[in-house]
């Protein structure tokens, strides 16, 4: 648990939080109808009449979104609840045709499991989840095309998320977002849902509250719809100093919901908080309990894919890699997929080491994706060949991967068009160190009078002289006898 307090005038706060996070399903259709899902359509054009709520219109449960929930709840280590009930969520907003939204209360889908976040300090934390449950989204009120009035796109209305909830066992803004990005990770790896936040696809309410060590949970503020992990950290940062220095100043938190200001880096409050009661939950009468197979369940289980904490053990287990490495390395499933590849039959600590450098700092220079690298798996795997076969020197190959960056070339064929080929030859060698021992008495002299470190002089005079092609290694141990002898 990392060691995260907020010093007041009265002495430590302990943070306390919780998320749940929002994650749309992957499904071609909605939760209760066969509307599509499409990201970006025009306003209300993926709306069918259940969506908008027309008279005398039944919900139909969509079975891939029953499977997918069961899926992630099966990749946190959740129990799976074989009988779950649809209830109605009722309240009144006008982006909600039916008045209600029909969700998860006390039965739902998912229950209790547990995920592993890595911190920055190495250390390990493991966070409970209480549930995960299947809800219908609402729709869109959008409010600035007109000063006067607010439009409603209802293309949103019906799509099916996943609301997975966390135990308030989380301590500080960095355990948040390395929560978040977890989740991230983990739905994405098995492709229930596409994790992208800018969109909406995935999306928090952040719960918060402080207290002294020790003592019972404060009142807590949730901020609502926060959709990005630096946006979750920068929200927790800013709502937990608001909420200690109203206590500090003998006033009382307002249990409400906050908005975060992103230009601002505040939080604001939305409306008085509804009371769980308020919704008035009752069990869906247009639906039956969903009852499910034990046997379908554990298929469903056997068929997941390589999980990331399991990937991160193999790849320091079968690579010999670090756990930092390792982390980054199977943070996204696309880029566990191309170290792979590159580190197939090679050193693959050398392989991690141009994957998580050269490569990760040309995609973010370029603002892409490691899925449109114009080096590919197999072109970096060729590059990292002719370093560990000495070919090319370090410098050299990362010359060479610029231009592969930028041509999408394979190393060989730019080695051989621009005749980078590393000098090892020793006469080649000795020869040119001949050169620059006779060019320049008065160092040699200085050398042998006691400077050993102008051995590194030396040895720059004789990359610079052959253009950074002889073998550094071969250079320095050529230099040096011949300065000693």
């Amino acid at each position: 648990m990392s060691d995260y307090r907020i010093e007041g005038q009265t002495g430590d706060w302990e943070v306390v939080i919780g998320l749940e996070i929002h994650a749309q399903v992957i499904s071609n259709a909605k939760l209760f109808s066969s509307a599509p899902t499409a990201f970006g359509a025009a306003a209300n054009t993926q709306v069918s009449l259940v969506d908008a709520a027309m008279p005398g219109m039944l919900p139909v449960i969509n079975g891939e979104c029953v499977r997918q929930a069961v899926r992630t709840g099966l990749a946190l280590g959740a129990e799976i609840n074989l009988y779950s009930v649809f209830d109605r969520k009722n309240y009144f907003y006008p982006d909600l045709p039916p008045g209600y939204q029909i969700s998860q209360f006390s039965q739902p889908i998912v229950g209790a499991g547990k995920v592993e976040i890595d911190l920055e300090s190495g250390e390990t934390v493991e966070i409970g989840v209480t549930r995960l449950h299947l809800e219908m989204d609402a729709g869109k009120s959008i409010h600035d095309m007109r000063p006067d009035a607010t439009f409603v796109d209802l293309n949103r209305s019906g799509v099916a998320l996943m609301e997975i909830v966390s135990e308030p066992d989380i301590r500080s803004p960095e355990e948040a977002g390395a929560y978040v990005r977890k989740i991230r990770s983990i739905v994405r790896y098995i492709g229930s849902c596409d994790g992208n936040m800018e969109e909406g696809s995935l999306r928090c309410d952040v719960n918060v509250s402080v207290r002294k060590p020790g003592e019972p949970l404060g009142t807590r503020c949730e901020i609502k719809n926060v959709n990005s992990v630096r946006f979750v950290m920068k929200a927790l940062e800013y709502e937990s100093e608001r909420q200690v220095e109203i206590l500090e100043d003998g006033g009382e938190i307002a249990q409400e919901p906050r908005l975060f200001d992103a230009n601002q880096g505040v939080t604001r409050p939305m409306r008085s908080k509804e009371e769980a009661h308020d919704y008035r939950y009752f069990p869906d009468p247009d639906l039956l309990p969903l009852k499910l197979d034990a046997d379908w369940v554990e298929e469903l289980r056997v068929a997941l894919p390589e999980l990331p904490d399991a990937k991160k053990h193999r790849f320091m287990d079968e690579f010999g890699l670090g756990a930092d490495d390792a982390g980054v390395l199977i943070s996204e499933k696309e880029t566990a997929e191309y170290f792979e590849q590159v580190a197939a039959g090679r050193d693959a600590k050398l392989a991690a080491n141009w994957v998580t450098g050269e490569l990760f700092g040309a995609l973010n220079t370029a603002g892409l994706e490691i899925s449109a690298s114009p080096v590919s798996a197999e072109k970096l795997g060729g590059l990292v060949d002719r370093v560990a076969d000495k070919t090319l020197s370090r410098r050299i190959a990362k010359e060479v991967f610029e231009i592969m960056f930028e041509s999408g070339q394979d190393a060989d064929a730019i080695i051989e068009e621009r005749g980078l080929k590393q000098v090892s030859d020793s006469g080649a060698i000795d020869a040119v160190v001949d050169q620059i021992i006779a060019d320049n008495p008065n160092k040699v002299a200085e050398y042998k009078g006691g400077k050993d470190k102008l051995i590194g002089w030396f040895v720059g005079q004789m990359m610079k002289a052959s253009q950074g092609k002889a073998n550094p290694q071969m250079a320095n141990e050529a230099m040096k006898k011949k300065l000693d002898g």
